[in-house]
């Protein structure tokens, strides 16, 4: 099976976390959040070149390096088409279930409501299997919604397309923060349902 190689930059004043995923086989790269300090991740992707830039969600933390990024490097830009008319470059749609292809690799994009209307993770399929998942899951919660309907929306969202279908080693990559797993938040959800956020 193909494999993929994750690097990542905390870049920012809110710290936030871009990834680069690199097709082990074919050396193809992608951009997950071109969120700020354009020469850092220039940085980051090096001589390899870039062909996709995916952003997570419409909020400007997560692009403010986009549009700089994009025009040098050339790379398709995608994002759900609910969030996509909020960044500054044009976009091609993803929705959910669709696969992205990284060199050999396959990520599966899941629509993760709540947060933003558009908010996705993307999904790669390895042992263990690992999830991108923006600001819609951290290490101790869901992503900030701002009332009860956005909440219940990403929760539903969270426990039907990701706790439920994937198992505990999974890991998660959040858009801010340390990476964690579903096994270490799983046993919280009672909590975070009871609370309300």
């Amino acid at each position: 099976m193909a494999s993929l190689r994750v690097q990542s930059r905390s870049v920012g004043p809110g710290d936030n976390i871009a990834y680069l995923l690199t097709c082990e086989s074919t050396g193809e790269q992608l951009l997950i959040d071109a969120a700020n300090e354009p020469g850092r991740l220039f940085e980051l992707i090096g001589d390899g070149g870039l062909a996709t830039i995916i952003t997570t969600h419409q909020h400007a933390d997560h692009w403010q390096a986009l549009a700089e990024v994009a025009a040098k490097t050339g790379a398709r830009v995608l994002a759900h088409p609910l969030d996509a008319d909020a960044l500054p470059v044009p976009t091609s749609p993803v929705h959910d279930g669709d696969l992205i292809q990284v060199g050999d690799v396959d990520l599966e994009v899941i629509h993760l409501a709540g947060h933003t209307p558009g908010s996705i993770a993307l999904l790669y399929a390895a042992d263990p299997p690992q999830i991108f998942t923006g600001d819609s899951l951290f290490p101790g919660g869901p992503g900030r919604t701002t009332n009860p309907t956005e909440f219940t929306s990403l929760m539903d969202n969270l426990e039907a397309k990701v706790f439920d279908g994937l198992p505990d080693e999974t890991v998660v990559w959040p858009g801010h923060g340390k990476p964690t797993t579903l096994g270490m938040e799983r046993p919280s959800i009672p909590e975070w349902r009871a609370r309300g956020w």
